[in-house]
């Protein structure tokens, strides 16, 4: 049995069966391109998987040598990578600028990073793994565009043919030159390696004069400027100091260029892959560094907390306890992952976890009370009463004692909102409330939220909460 071989058999025990097979053949059968940057929500789709299984599977995988995991940080007007990164930790904390669209941007895990699986050289190699060899117009679609840029044959050849003047491969050390003519459009010189993009504004009357424009490319991000010119003849001369090739494309910056690179597809971002038990469990070492903080705009904490745990252990003893607790925990642990949630701690008797959407924390929530429902029936009794608070909001993603953790106000009136249940009701916020799919869960088992008025400790103002009876 060769190494492959040995590492998909071992896949097969941690992961799905039908999405390591599908993985299989991919990395069999697939074409180069497909095997770069696999944007698991788009391969979850294509092989009719389940997504939490697919995104599983391919942590599994990286972590066998598989897969090589990438975060890449995204613009958001473009869609270009800014930064692709091995790890987590290498995320600046600084601003990424955009040369394309002239603009600078906070490395946000809600959806400006993009978590990008490519199958390791010594498994298969792929020409995205030497990029210098690449074409130009695949080392933008494989290299410069994420996975998230909804780009096909079709699209390619219209950004190939239509939107751009002319495009080259100048070797490093080497100059050339382009003669173009202009049209009464804006037009974008951008160069993808070094990321670096001038402007020609131009307007006025056509001339039949030829204007001139030189570009140097070197190893310095230098900021986009703009020249102003006239439609007409251009003669641009173009010298590459920068050490690697570079690909200098002239596009014309119409409707077309935005349309095709405004077609996007879902992937799967940062956000979610810390919300992920797998990538927790799996990928310890692969979170932040102790001096990050990353920003994260909305994200649902669910915090649970076993009530009367003292008395229990005084009158059932601590073994029978014990037992209990562990029963109580194994319940709960399963259903927050099986609802696209992972555990960030536990804290005695108490869960902290996260999810995504707040639509997954409240159906998480209402099966705990089911589950603890059935533990007790079936012991005849009503020892097991979990509190449940949930809320969603802002939040740092940071480190603490050696471990991915939350930080910021949003924690803390989850926390909170968890306190105030006094047996199996659940305490929701108004943002949770709001959201659209919580309401239709609500709906859908005709359950009606009680309004209350709640002081929270810790938090200034009286806050309007919800019970969900």
């Amino acid at each position: 049995m060769s190494d492959i071989q040995a590492q998909f058999s071992v896949l097969k025990q941690t992961a799905d069966t039908k999405v390591v097979d599908a993985i299989a053949r991919l990395i069999e059968d697939g074409d180069d391109h497909e095997l770069n940057r696999v944007n698991v929500l788009d391969f979850a789709t294509q092989h009719a998987v389940d997504e939490e299984h697919a995104i599983s599977a391919f942590l599994h995988a990286a972590r066998l040598g598989l897969f090589d995991l990438g975060w890449n940080v995204l613009c958001p007007g473009c869609g270009g990578v800014l930064g692709a990164h091995t790890t987590l930790k290498a995320l600046k904390p600084d601003d990424y600028h955009c040369a394309l669209c002239a603009c600078g941007y906070k490395a946000s895990v809600d959806d400006q990073v993009e978590v990008s699986f490519t199958v390791n050289p010594r498994v298969r190699r792929i020409a995205a793994h030497d990029p210098d060899t690449l074409p130009v117009w695949e080392y933008f679609k494989q290299v410069f565009w994420s996975s998230g840029v909804d780009f096909n044959k079709e699209s390619f050849a219209t950004l190939a043919n239509e939107v751009t003047l002319d495009t080259m491969e100048l070797p490093a050390g080497e100059k050339a030159t382009m003669s173009l003519q202009l049209p009464s459009d804006f037009v974008i010189i951008f160069e993808p390696v070094t990321h670096a993009a001038h402007f020609i504004d131009v307007q006025g009357e056509p001339t039949k004069d030829r204007q001139q424009l030189a570009i140097m490319y070197n190893k310095v991000q230098a900021p986009t400027g703009t020249t102003t010119m006239r439609p007409g003849p251009l003669r641009l001369s173009l010298e590459n100091q920068a050490g690697v090739r570079v690909l200098p494309s002239v596009f014309i910056a119409a409707e077309a260029l935005h349309h095709l690179i405004g077609k996007r597809k879902p992937f799967l971002t940062a956000k979610r892959m810390l919300s992920n038990q797998t990538f927790r469990d799996v990928f310890k070492a692969d979170n932040l560094s102790l001096d990050q903080r990353l920003q994260i705009t909305s994200l649902t904490f669910l915090f649970t907390d076993l009530k009367g745990s003292t008395a229990l252990y005084e009158r059932v003893g601590d073994l029978a306890a014990f037992d209990l607790v562990r029963a109580h925990f194994h319940a709960l642990l399963e259903i927050i992952s099986s609802e696209k949630g992972a555990v960030v701690k536990t804290i005695g008797d108490a869960v902290m976890a996260t999810f995504v959407r707040p639509e997954h924390a409240i159906v998480a929530g209402l099966r705990m009370r089911a589950a603890m429902d059935q533990l007790n029936k079936r012991r005849g009794t009503d020892d097991l009463i979990v509190k449940i608070g949930i809320h969603e909001g802002p939040c740092l993603a940071v480190m603490l004692n050696e471990r991915q953790d939350y930080f910021g106000q949003t924690v803390n009136i989850a926390a909170r909102v968890q306190s105030l249940s006094t047996a199996q009701e659940i305490h929701i916020t108004g943002p949770v409330l709001d959201a659209p799919a919580v309401a239709e869960v609500l709906e859908q088992r005709a359950i009606k939220p009680i309004q209350k008025q709640a002081a929270l400790r810790g938090i200034a103002d009286k806050m309007v909460v919800y019970e969900i009876p």
